[in-house]
């Protein structure tokens, strides 16, 4: 009897213990396939996102050249083609990331270098944050400085800024990923291979406070000064009135001055929906950061999801332009309803 009890509790361990087996494994497979579908849901919403952004900021850049406006608003056309080169980039590598290519070869590793690390897209995304700054500093020397500004604010400098935003996020961007990206089995890891995790840390701490802390700080001081000169003239213009200045010479200040506070409003938009958006994939680089190099993987889904969240920046401010500025809702009216103009 005594031997039986035993056998049989034995077998009862085993019996438990398989079972607890089976269901590790079940959740561990659990948790695999929901990480997998999630991964995999994440990246079909980025290329939706990517496709949306291309596609507005194409229609914008047409509607642009189309109402003679492109001449006037040079950073804001080149603001609108990185952000359709970041975008098509975004669509183009997450298509191809969906058919799990093995990277092998010279063929290998240029596709790891140039697409798959994603430098082109952040090259273009990089360079497109540049480009927001100089608008900024644009606006803020005409409103605030406008005597200096017309002085030596020429149409080269304003040319010099444009070549400026695409050297600099492509070189700067090129160089990085060359040197730490690598290509094991199969996969491209971008931004991977550091000497050390200092270097890591290094690395990233400087990006972070140079593309959005830094840029936020221009936002914040060169917004809030144009504020205060728009509400003086604007104090300026109605003392004008009051003392007797012609109604051509008042309606002529009038519309100046709607037009310049028009666009400074899109970019205040603009300027704030960029903190809000990218703000989470800043918050991903700085758990990267305490974490390192646990946090790196070649696909995290929650570096998808932030990825989503920043490029609907890239995505609606097509179409903020579109809305704040006439001549651009005009042309694209017309082309909606396949109207004349």
């Amino acid at each position: 009897m005594a031997e039986e009890s035993s056998t049989t509790w034995n077998l009862s361990v085993a019996m438990t213990t398989m079972n607890a087996e089976k269901m590790s494994t079940t959740d561990a497979n659990s948790k695999t396939s929901l990480s997998s579908n999630f991964e995999f849901y994440s990246t079909i919403a980025v290329v939706v996102v990517g496709f949306v952004g291309m596609v507005g900021n194409a229609l914008v850049l047409y509607a642009l050249f189309a109402s003679k406006q492109h001449k006037k608003l040079i950073l804001i056309v080149n603001q609108n083609a990185l952000d359709l080169v970041s975008s098509f980039s975004l669509l183009l590598i997450y298509i191809l990331k969906l058919y799990n290519i093995y990277l092998s070869g010279t063929l290998g590793y240029w596709l790891c270098m140039l697409i798959f690390s994603e430098n082109f897209m952040w090259s273009g995304t990089n360079g497109a944050t540049i480009n927001l700054a100089a608008i900024t500093i644009d606006r803020y020397l005409k409103v605030v400085h406008p005597v200096w500004s017309r002085k030596w604010l020429r149409p080269w400098v304003i040319y010099l800024g444009v070549a400026f935003s695409w050297l600099a996020g492509i070189g700067y961007n090129t160089v990085v990923v060359f040197v730490t990206s690598i290509v094991i089995d199969g996969i491209c890891y971008g931004y991977y291979n550091f000497v050390s995790d200092v270097q890591y840390r290094a690395y990233l701490g400087w990006y972070i406070a140079s593309f959005y802390f830094v840029i936020l700080v221009i936002f914040t001081f060169c917004y809030g000064r144009i504020l205060v000169a728009v509400r003086r003239q604007a104090r300026v213009m109605a003392a004008h009135s009051a003392t007797g200045t012609s109604t051509a010479q008042t309606q002529a200040q009038a519309q100046a001055h709607h037009i310049q506070s028009n666009v400074i409003k899109t970019m205040v938009l603009v300027s704030a929906f960029y903190a809000i958006t990218w703000g989470p994939a800043n918050v991903y680089y700085v758990l990267a950061l305490l974490n390192y190099p646990q946090e790196l993987t070649a696909n995290d889904s929650r570096y998808y999801a932030t990825l989503f969240v920043g490029f609907l920046y890239t995505s609606a401010n097509p179409f903020i332009y579109a809305t704040k500025f006439n001549p651009v809702r005009k042309v694209l009216k017309n082309l909606i309803f396949c109207r004349n103009q």
